[in-house]
């Protein structure tokens, strides 16, 4: 029996590898229905060079709303290069005052890296509830794990830039605010 192993140990490595590992890159085809493991791939012939250059990023976003806040993504959906590629980015404009309310990404761990400005940040840990935040200025960099509730705000004078990088093409968005008082559940389930 032991000596199976091995070879059972070998034979699932093979049958794990996804289809996309074959490829050098699976450019997201937009004419085809996006599924649970993303877009399906572009005709490598129709794939161009403006499939993996995105240029939104370098445009700052409009703060003039009530949260003072704009994130510019470059996911899967926006930039089709990324898609299969296990990452993707976006720009946080802050104005003062601005916040990004409490959310989650069930799909990706997020990394915060702030340009200008100062930026108060933070998560909470699901097995304590621990809040860990910390005020973070120009240069400094932190770390939200995967499906864990975050959050954001402009704790300076002055608006304030970030751009963020995701591991995952498409991280999906989860508002907690939404998902509690927005959400179809009758109301009388709440009253008993």
């Amino acid at each position: 029996m032991e000596m199976y192993l091995p070879i059972l140990f070998v034979a699932s490595l093979l049958f794990s590898y996804s289809h996309g590992s074959v490829l050098d890159f699976c450019v997201a085809d937009f004419s085809l229905p996006d599924g649970p493991a993303g877009y399906s791939c572009k005709k490598p012939a129709k794939v161009t060079v403006n499939d993996f250059v995105y240029s939104a990023l370098g445009i700052a976003g409009d703060t003039n709303n009530l949260i003072k806040a704009k994130v510019t993504p470059a996911f899967a959906a926006q930039f089709p290069g990324v898609n299969g590629l296990g990452l993707s980015m976006a720009r946080l404009d802050l104005a003062v005052d601005g916040v990004v309310p409490i959310h989650t990404h069930p799909g990706g761990s997020e990394i915060l890296f702030v340009v200008e400005g100062t930026i108060c940040a933070g998560f909470i840990s699901s097995s304590a509830n621990t809040v860990y935040f910390k005020t973070l200025y120009k240069g400094d960099v932190m770390v939200f794990p995967q499906g864990l509730l975050h959050f954001q705000f402009n704790s300076g004078n002055k608006p304030a830039l970030a751009i963020v990088s995701f591991s995952s093409p498409s991280p999906g968005l989860q508002i907690t605010d939404f998902a509690l008082f927005a959400n179809n559940l009758p109301s009388a389930w709440w009253r008993r």
